[in-house]
């Protein structure tokens, strides 16, 4: 079946399946933002330790989604996993770091005589939160502003900037970008709290923050949707490969790509109806539209990224050294065989959806939680 489609087909299939996983990814980073969310929400032990533990039913979910993301990145374009873990890797180690420090929050919390203490690994998860995502949000935002890098005839990649990828928290929009995706993760976990959790002051907690957090997030997302709408971006022949920059590319992509726009749209609707209908009609399923809305969102961003003959990662040191789909994919033979791989995505996201279930039958309250041996 798949050794059928040519080469191009492929790397195309691969490019929406990355965007897809990444956009599962972003909406499950709901779990980062419920962590921000712990003192604002949690105003003692027994509430905070509700919190954590409605969280820590999903937080292993975020793994699986963010392992697969990377698997799949990987495995179909190994050039732009080397270039940018390889280049700008105090970004990618200050972002393993939060990652880390959040699994060992989890672990070891509520575990008796713990070294640090309990308000210690509290500090943990909200440094997950806060600067795990907004740094995932910037580097996705160079994805639109470029990195300092230079490929070689031999696909050798190094960096050209001795701080190695930090220099993108000096760039405004990727900056934005990352407090974009702060505030999607907090709206998220808001709506999740209504979802399943059974405590009044909690839920009461959570549609406040929707109610003053939806118009930060509606700055940013306007700034970042205009600067997107606005900006130069990087377009290739794909016969010769040549690089040149293209004013208006995004819109450009969006205009001759009328199905991606209208995904774009339609994932804004949505996200923004669950958020009203939580806040003012009373449900508490907002979560479903808003989390469907979000990945059509997300995916859209990605697909305008790759498609339309555009470099995906745009090199500022040697415009020629940007990346596209075609000149950063694995081999066809490997795209073909990871192809076959791929028909096992809906099984993952099928085992995703049937624990999600199985975890979340009832909404929780504190005395489930203190009846638990096992809570985090």
């Amino acid at each position: 079946m798949f050794e059928h489609l040519d080469y191009l087909t492929l790397q195309q299939y691969w490019w929406f399946l990355i965007g897809l996983l990444g956009a599962l990814f972003v909406f499950m980073t709901f779990v980062q933002g419920g962590q921000t969310l712990l003192w604002t929400l949690g105003r003692n032990e027994g509430q905070r330790d509700l919190i954590v533990n409605a969280l820590g039913r999903k937080w292993e979910l975020t793994f699986t989604s963010l392992v697969m993301f990377g698997g799949a990145l990987f495995a179909a374009f190994p050039l732009f996993y080397a270039t940018s873990f390889g280049g700008a890797y105090y970004v990618w180690m200050a972002i393993l770091f939060c990652f880390i420090i959040q699994a060992v929050a989890y672990e070891y919390r509520k575990k008796p005589n713990n070294l640090f203490g309990e308000k210690t690994y509290e500090w943990f998860l909200f440094i997950n939160g806060l600067l795990g995502i907004i740094l995932i949000g910037i580097a996705l935002g160079t994805l639109f502003t470029g990195g300092n890098f230079v490929v070689d005839e031999m696909h050798l990649s190094h960096w050209t900037r001795p701080t190695y990828g930090l220099e993108a928290v000096l760039n405004f929009f990727n900056v934005a970008f990352g407090f974009m995706l702060f505030f999607i993760a907090r709206l998220l976990a808001a709506m999740f709290f209504i979802k399943t959790i059974d405590d009044e002051e909690i839920v009461s907690r959570a549609r406040t923050v929707l109610k003053y957090e939806t118009w930060i997030f509606l700055i940013l997302f306007v700034y970042v949707t205009a600067a997107i709408l606005t900006m130069k971006g990087y377009g290739y022949d794909p016969h010769t490969g040549a690089v040149s920059l293209v004013a208006g590319k995004f819109l450009r992509n969006f205009l001759a790509m009328p199905v991606v726009a209208g995904l774009f749209l339609l994932g804004a609707v949505l996200f923004l109806w669950g958020i009203f209908a939580d806040l003012f009609f009373g449900s508490e399923n907002g979560i479903f539209p808003a989390g469907v809305g979000i990945v059509l969102v997300v995916l859209s961003l990605f697909l305008i990224l790759g498609y339309n003959d555009t470099a995906y990662y745009p090199s500022l040191a040697d415009p020629q050294s940007s990346l596209t789909i075609q000149n950063s994919s694995g081999s066809r033979y490997t795209l073909v065989a990871m192809s076959y791989v791929s028909l096992m995505v809906p099984f993952v996201l099928g085992y995703i959806v049937v624990v999600w279930r199985a975890m979340t039958r009832g909404k929780m309250n504190v005395q489930e939680v203190e009846n638990d041996p096992h809570h985090y």
